[in-house]
Order: structure tokens, then sequence, then C-alpha cells
């Protein structure tokens, strides 16, 4: 086995022994997305393209005398790329006593072992590999917060960890991967989609709040660090709540391509409720109360009603990449804290929202009070002309307003053009295929192009034609303006001494002189 860090033997025989200890674990099997196995394994998710995991209690102390396994399987053609978010265990030589060490089955290579006093010298390790297993070893110890890594495949050199903050960068635009996985992490975000987030912001959480990416998938994000606000306001969204901040030098703004509030053209619902006070006033609680932007009472489902649902008809087919709910809003305390959501194109056929995952149908969190607004992302979006929310779980009364976030279904906006960033503490890739940016001007379309130059052509050729003629018309006026006033036939008389002295005037005339005779111009 080759080591791609240290090569003291006793790491390698470190490493034997750890690598034996893991196959004795038992079969974990390569799935698409790999698998894990032991007593110290923390918070993971595993996809096939990115992922995260950590040690048990992390970042709180890890537990003596535990272990893990964990085997990455990357797309075959693809290799890993893997992110040091934080190594921190307890020093001993050789790192006996608490361990991490990394293999590559395929090719023997073994990187490691680290712990606090051998550190990864890079926090981005590139591997020639698409399986590469990682181990975990504690014995007795005193101190540590004990590990946690993320991982992608290749085709994302700009790959960051999870723990990375917006203050890392300098760059007024900044593009970055971020892993699976990164919801769950330790770490405080401050701010909402709309005013933007403070810039000491663990950066991939916010991209989930912000409704970007889907903790279980990750994905590539794009931001631009903007001048600071004075107050950052909290809210809940996408299952995270984000904290209310201060003032800060920068803010992140992530950017979102498909984001505008679409119109409802009408309201439907299961049933309303009808609504008699103790002075015997009426009130509607009808369908029609359920735009957000409407002030006063919501609509309510009636008290006794099963299998209630609020329908929202957009007019024809947008593209939904997102719901906003709200409670009661006035005196009474009701709202809805859980909820489905299904779609159709005609009104008749209903299909449940699945998720990326498509197995099971989702279920979105609601609201927690009657009064704020909770944000939850489509992230495939819905292409779909009716949107359905039924509600699962409630306070009190059913009781929602709802609006949806889109854009029209044939829209397309380009993206800011950008440079993708990595942190100042992550070494750049050596190779990267060139980013090209767009250059300001007319933008043809390829299948009109010829016509347009063939159009540019004659007028060209026209104008060229005109001054031809314009030029000619004054050439010929100017040639006949020396003749206006002689008569026909005659010619004006020239002065004496321009006449030629050798011509004969009479009998007595002096003989020729050809060298006296002036030259008539």
């Amino acid at each position: 086995m080759r080591a791609g860090g240290r090569t003291a033997p006793g790491a390698l025989v470190l490493a034997l022994a750890l690598l034996r200890r893991c196959l004795l674990l038992g079969p974990l099997g390569l799935r698409s997305a790999g698998a894990q196995d032991g007593n110290g394994c923390g918070h993971t998710l595993l996809t096939p393209h990115s992922g995260t995991l950590s040690s048990k209690n992390y970042p709180g102390t890890y537990p003596n005398h535990t272990m893990c396994c964990w085997q990455l399987q990357a797309p075959p053609g693809t290799s890993l790329l893997l992110a040091f978010g934080d190594v921190d265990l307890e020093p001993s030589e050789h790192c006996a006593l608490s361990s991490l060490l990394l293999t590559d089955p395929q090719t023997g290579t073994a990187y490691g072992p680290y712990c606090r006093n051998t550190i990864p010298s890079a926090p981005l390790l590139v591997t020639n590999s698409s399986t590469v297993t990682v181990l975990f070893n504690s014995t007795s110890h005193r101190s540590g917060r004990g590990l946690l890594l993320s991982y992608a495949t290749s085709q994302h050199p700009d790959l960051v960890s999870c723990l990375v903050r917006g203050t890392h960068y300098t760059r007024e635009y900044v593009s970055v991967y971020c892993p699976a996985g990164c919801k769950d992490i330790h770490g405080d975000i401050w701010g909402n989609p709309s005013q933007g987030y403070r810039d000491t912001s663990v950066l991939c959480k916010a991209a989930v709040h912000a409704g970007v990416i889907a903790d279980e998938l990750g994905g590539q994000v794009t931001l631009s660090r903007e001048k600071g606000i004075t107050l950052y306001e909290s809210a809940f969204a996408n299952g995270l709540r984000s904290k209310r901040g201060s003032l800060s030098e920068k803010r992140l703004m992530f950017h979102k391509a498909c984001d505008d509030v679409l119109e409802v053209v009408t309201f439907n619902a299961s049933s309303w409720w009808h609504e008699v006070g103790v002075l015997g006033q009426d009130r509607a609680w009808v369908a029609e109360r359920a735009a957000l932007s409407t002030t006063g009472h919501s609509w309510a489902a009636e008290p006794d009603a099963q299998a209630a649902w609020l329908e929202l008809d957009l007019g024809t087919r947008r593209n939904v990449t997102g719901i906003i709910t709200k409670g009661s809003s006035e005196q009474h305390d009701y709202y809805v804290t859980s909820y489905h959501v299904s779609s159709s194109r005609d009104g008749k056929n209903w299909r449940p929202y699945r998720g990326s995952s498509g197995q099971e149908e989702k279920v979105f969190e609601g609201n927690a009070d009657s009064q704020g607004e909770v944000s939850n992302a489509f992230i495939p979006p819905i292409i779909a002309r009716y949107i359905r929310v039924t509600p699962q779980s409630w306070h009190q009364r059913v009781a929602l307003k709802v609006a949806l976030v889109g854009c029209h279904v044939a829209r397309v906006r380009a993206p800011r053009p950008y440079v993708p960033s990595v942190p100042k503490e992550v070494l750049e890739p050596t190779s990267r295929p060139a980013s090209r940016t767009p250059i300001p001007g007319i933008a043809l379309d390829p299948e009109k192009a010829g016509s347009t130059l063939l159009v540019m052509l004659l007028i060209g050729g026209f104008v060229l034609f005109c001054s031809c003629l314009l030029l000619l018309a004054f050439l010929c006026h100017r040639k006949r303006v020396p003749q206006a006033g002689v008569e026909p036939g005659l010619l004006p008389a020239e002065p004496a001494s321009l006449q030629p002295s050798f011509l004969p005037h009479g009998p007595h005339a002096r003989g020729p002189q050809p060298d006296s005779f002036a030259r008539v111009r």
C-alpha cells in the first residue's frame, strides 16, 4: 500500500490494521452512493455526486473507543475530490490513539493517518479514483471535536466545505459547489432571501435556507457580495430558522433566475368557514381570502371538514419554483404546520409532489404562528397550471394564506457572468476549463444572420448608387456654368495680347516669328 501522506512505518502498520478492522465490521457493499458502518459515525449524507460525513457528536467531543468506516462511490468515469472541513483528533505518535485514514482500494494508495498534530497539508484532496474508503478510529482521549469531511466528483473542482463562510471571499461575485448534507451541520446564518445574509453566515447552509439548492442534492451556488445593511431579520424557510443579526460590512445575495410572485387567477377550496360572532356578526373565510396580499383574515376550512384542500389556478402553465404560506394573521391563532402539494395541468388529473428523491410524497414544514411567513422551494420546479395545497397538521383550525413563486415556462433569463471562486484557504486545482465572459453587444440569431446581412448589403449599395448620381449631376452643372451668357455659334473675342503674332494681318504683315508666339490656354 502506498502512502499518499507521510510514509512512517508505524503509520503504514496502523493503516493496515484499521483497514482490516473496517472490513471486519461487515460487508458495506458498493452502492451507487456509498455506505457506512460502525459505532462512531455521526451526521452522514452520501449521494452519487456529493455528500458530507462527520464523527459522532461533532462538533462536541467524540466518544472513546469508537470507529466508523465510510465507503464513497462516485459514478463510473469520474474521480473523487475531498474537502477537509475540520480534523480535530487528540494528537499522539503516528496518530495511534485517534486517527483519520483515507485509502484508495483501486490503486492501493493511503492518505494519512491524520490527527491534530498531522493535519492534511491542503484542505482539498484530489484523488484519481472513483472509490475511497474513509476510516475513523478513537481510543481513550480527553479532547477533540472529531472530523467533518465533504466530497464531490471531479466535475466540481470548486467544491467547498460546509463550514466555509462568506468572509472567506474577497471577490464581488462568487461561484462554488456546495455538497449535499450541509443543512444539519453546526453553523449560524443571519438574514433571509429578500434582504440577503450577513457575510459571517455559513455559506452552503444559507444557500439551503434561500432555496437555491436542495440539501439532499447539493449544487452550484452563485452569489454576489454587496454592501451590508444595518439589521438582518430572522426567517423560517426550507426547514431552517435564521437568526436576527446586526450590521456587517458585506452581505451575501444569492442569484435565482425564476423567483417572481405569480398571479393567481382563481382560488378554490374544499370548503370554507362561515363564522358567526358573539354579537351575531357574520364573517366569511372564503377561498379568495387565501391571497397572501389580502389584509385581514385568511381562508379557513369548515370546522369538521375532512381532507381540506386549497386550489390555486394560475390561468396557464407556469414554472413554479416555490411557495410562501401564512396563518390567519388576525386575532385568531390559526395556522397550518405541515402540508402536501400536488399539481395538475387540466384540473382533473393530480400528481403529488415528491421532491428530488422521487420516492415518497414530500411533507413541507408550515408555520409556527399565525403572523409570520414561511417559504419552501420546489427543487425540481413544478410545471403546471393548477396547484393544490393539502394541510396535514394545523393549530386549532385549518387557515391559510398562500403565494406562489416562479416564472413563465418559456422565460429564459441569462445569469450574471461570473468566475468560479475558491476560498483563500483552499488550493485551486491546476486544471480547470477556461471561463468565457460574454461580450456586450447585439446578438444575432444564427438562422436570421444571412437574411440580415443581405438586407444590409442592399441598403449600402443603394446609398452608394445615389451618391454617384448626385456627384455626376454636380459635375455636369459645374461644366455648363461658364457658357451661360454666350450666344450659340459665337466665340468670345480674344484679347489682342493673346493673339498669335505669327498670323498675317494684311498685305504688309510681318513675316512669321516662330519664337515669339504665346501659348493659348
